[in-house]
């Protein structure tokens, strides 16, 4: 699992970082403006496929049935198969598209919106096509981790994000040469939209030598009536909402943000930018290698290695979340102002930021458990209950976010979200206890506690060292401000670190025989 996840983990932290290094670019050229809020509301249609896709459903309920037709019929019927889910995506995500871009032109046409309102019309229109781009990458990817490939797949994301870091560089300087400097922004931000446009290609492409590589040919297979299209759709609509649910609930809540101050959309979208580096690393790598593993031992009914797996899986995640979690909270400050402080973004915006991800840091092994768990019950068959129990958190959170946004702002829908979240959790591991007949977490649960009190320990000795580093170098330059984030994570990871081995905390001891195993290899 470690290997394999690991793999995984190294290619989505280079995205991730990458990723970071965008929103970086993203925050100096357009700051927590009302263009940058248009954009990122705009922004998060597109984003939410990528989500739901790349990372979510059509993986989660592809990929089962992928490895079902490996085993049972052969490879010719596997290639078949996929080249049948396909044409399917192809064909109903040009609907999708062609359907939104003409109602959207309809309305720019026949009302006049607020600027904010018609920028951010505007540019969704540009951005839309975009999700035809991401089912194929998706689909690709399900075939490459369904394959044994993991590194490959979650390498695609970084193409992605150079792509995007270049529309900011190199294309935005090309739009609105000759405007005043006040109404540049608005003109130059669809130098951004058509980077979206251009990571899109980018991403599917990378993996396509690859898939070519393992056999893949593409041949037009006709959806309609394909058993295996039929099945892929009534796992995913569900698996959609339940695999899915921390971006369906930053979506939501985003968009009653966004008619109350869209500033709080930009603001926000940089803490849940920071909060995905670690989720992206551990939460969602763990859970893709997760979902493939607990396919094939469920449908060879070994519940007691499932039982196991999934054991393994959640306390690897958590030991490596709940230290990230808490440095998130006790550094928020530092981090946010060595990554995004400079150019457009000022301190005002450090200060909004560095509260949304206070509220949302407390929730990130929360976030992680969630994409887990729903991949255990996919790889039992079950896309209902995930589904129910997600309704029933959004339903939660918009409530939630609603009383708690007029007056917490930013705050308000952290918090609503890392509630939601820890609710999500308790549902799923109390309907998967019932399905399974028992889980076996005793162990788990011991850990888990003396993990939560190490962490905070650790989160204390971080706030100390920061709070010691600025009262006697303080942070005026980047290196000081370099050492503010990473002379106390260190310190405090230390600590953390051995205190676990201390404890015989198993993920502990097994990282760190993993990782003296690859060294001594080298």
């Amino acid at each position: 699992m470690l290997k394999s996840s690991g793999a995984m983990a190294t290619a989505t932290l280079t995205s991730r970082v990458l990723g970071m290094v965008r929103e970086m670019v993203y925050s100096r050229f357009m700051g927590v403006s009302w263009v940058a809020g248009a954009f990122v509301f705009a922004f998060l249609v597109p984003n939410l496929f990528r989500r739901l896709l790349g990372e979510g459903a059509l993986t989660a309920a592809f990929i089962p049935i992928f490895k079902e037709k490996e085993k049972t019929h052969g490879e010719c019927e596997m290639w078949r198969a996929a080249n049948a889910v396909i044409s399917g995506l192809v064909i109903s995500a040009s609907v999708i598209i062609a359907f939104s871009m003409l109602g959207i032109s309809l309305a720019l046409a026949a009302h006049h919106f607020a600027d904010k309102t018609e920028l951010m019309l505007r540019l969704l229109r540009v951005m839309f096509p975009y999700v035809l781009l991401v089912c194929l990458a998706a689909a690709f990817m399900g075939m490459l981790n369904a394959r044994g490939h993991f590194f490959i797949p979650a390498m695609g994301a970084t193409m992605l994000n150079v792509v995007m870091i270049a529309s900011v560089l190199c294309l935005a300087p090309k739009f609105g040469v000759n405007l005043p400097k006040d109404q540049k922004l608005p003109v130059q931000i669809f130098a951004l939209a058509y980077g979206v446009l251009a990571a899109g290609v980018a991403q599917a492409a990378f993996q396509m030598p690859t898939l070519w590589h393992d056999g893949f040919r593409f041949q037009w297979v006709p959806p309609w009536h394909d058993e295996t299209v039929r099945r892929v759709i009534v796992k995913m609509i569900p698996g959609a909402i339940g695999v899915a649910a921390f971006q369906i609930n930053v979506t939501l809540v985003q968009i009653i943000a966004f008619y109350i101050d869209p500033t709080i959309n930009a603001s926000f979208n940089y803490a849940v930018r920071l909060m995905e580096l670690p989720q992206g690393m551990f939460g969602i790598s763990l859970a893709t290698y997760l979902l493939t593993t607990l396919s094939a031992l469920a449908v060879e009914k070994n519940y007691d290695g499932f039982r196991v797996t999934l054991r393994s899986g959640l306390g690897t995640m958590l030991f490596a979340n709940l230290i990230a979690s808490i440095l998130l909270l006790a550094l928020a400050e530092p981090i946010v102002r060595l990554l995004f402080q400079g150019g457009d973004f000022g301190r005002l915006a450090t200060r909004e930021t560095t509260y949304a991800l206070a509220c949302l840091a407390p929730g990130l092994a929360a976030f992680s458990s969630v994409n887990i768990l729903a991949r255990a019950f996919y790889a039992l068959g079950d896309t209902k209950t995930p589904m129910m129990i997600s309704i029933a958190c959004l339903v939660l959170n918009l409530i939630l976010s609603s009383l708690l946004v007029v007056q917490l702002r930013q705050g308000g829908l952290g918090i609503a979200n890392t509630v939601t979240s820890v609710c999500n959790v308790v549902f799923l591991l109390f309907a998967l206890r019932k399905k399974l007949g028992k889980l076996e977490m005793a162990a788990l649960r011991r850990d888990f506690l003396w993990l939560v009190w190490v962490a905070i320990f650790s989160g204390i000795i971080a706030l100390f060292c920061w709070r010691a580093w600025e009262n006697t170098l303080g942070h005026a330059t980047i290196p000081l401000r370099i050492g503010a984030v990473f002379v106390p994570a260190i310190v405090a990871g230390a600590i953390y670190w051995g205190a676990a081995l201390a404890l015989k905390i198993p993920a502990a001891s097994e990282m760190m025989e993993f990782v003296l195993a690859k060294v001594k290899r080298r």
